[in-house]
């Protein structure tokens, strides 16, 4: 391998898992508590990447007098009961990250899904890699695409910014990236596609997973 990179920081949803329906059925769930209708699953492919609440926003467009928290609340209840059932690998990523570590690239997490959930689905799914660290959404910490957690996590893996890959699949990956002053690539099989990452920024594109292995 011609290491370019001394590290990588992954998004979680839609760029090591396809976890769209355990998203969107919980979702749905969520709105049935409140007597809102529920949405297409493609339609949550424009709705995910900004957190919990964010999503609720979005998927209530237009409910009157609602409780955002509240729907939230019930979103992330809904979403821990189905324990990630629905939620799969996506194929060529086991093989990706264990050539990144046998080439010693440093790899670790970023995702605005709440932090427990991403640490438990990191857990569940990619048990033998040892990311340096995992983070999620946190009280009190801004949300990507602030970079002030991909710079705390360039900082434990011991690398400049710019020594840092930072993959991921929508618009707020790939501002992310450039506010940390890391080099951006989108991947074109997760929840958004090309357009958006270009437009965004992105300065790599990856077709599949052992794409990134080239760079």
């Amino acid at each position: 391998m011609n290491q370019r990179f001394a590290g990588a920081i992954f998004d979680l949803d839609g760029t090591l898992v396809d976890s769209l329906e355990d998203i969107a059925l919980a979702m749905d769930a969520a709105l049935a508590r409140f007597g809102l209708p529920g949405h297409p699953l493609t339609a949550y492919r424009e709705m995910v990447g900004e957190g919990a609440e964010v999503l609720a926003r979005r998927a209530s467009a237009g409910a009157a007098g609602l409780d955002l928290g509240a729907l939230a609340a019930a979103y992330r209840d809904e979403y821990a009961a189905r324990d990630h059932r629905s939620t799969t690998v996506y194929p060529g990523i086991v093989d990706l990250l264990a050539g990144l570590v046998a080439a010693d690239v440093a790899v670790a997490v970023l995702s605005n899904k709440p932090d427990d959930f991403t640490r438990d689905l990191v857990t569940v799914r990619f048990p033998d890699v040892p990311f340096v660290a995992v983070r999620g959404q946190r009280s009190g910490v801004p949300r990507k695409p602030d970079p002030t957690v991909a710079l705390e996590l360039a900082r434990l893996m011991e690398q400049a910014p710019a020594r840092l890959a930072f993959v991921g699949d929508t618009a707020v990956d790939m501002q992310t990236a450039r506010a940390a002053r890391m080099t951006a690539i989108g991947v074109l099989w997760g929840f958004r596609g090309h357009d958006e990452l270009v437009g965004a920024g992105a300065h790599h594109l990856l077709h599949a997973p052992g794409d990134l292995l080239a760079l």
